[in-house]
């Protein structure tokens, strides 16, 4: 199940848009920005019809 979520990156401030796998449950992972190119940190947690997803630049 794919699902369309935005997000401010923590680097350059920038709103932007990723594509979310809801059918592997919770996950961290590493991406980086579609604008500044600086690694992301990503923890989406899913619960039955619900998630949410966090974003954490590599310092924090």
């Amino acid at each position: 199940m794919l699902e369309n979520a935005q997000y401010e990156c923590p680097y350059c401030g920038e709103e932007v848009e990723t594509t979310l796998d809801l059918s592997g449950g919770d996950q961290t992972y590493i991406e980086d920005c579609q604008v500044c190119c600086r690694p992301i940190t990503f923890v989406l947690q899913v619960h039955e019809d619900e998630w949410h997803l966090e974003v954490f630049s590599e310092n924090e």
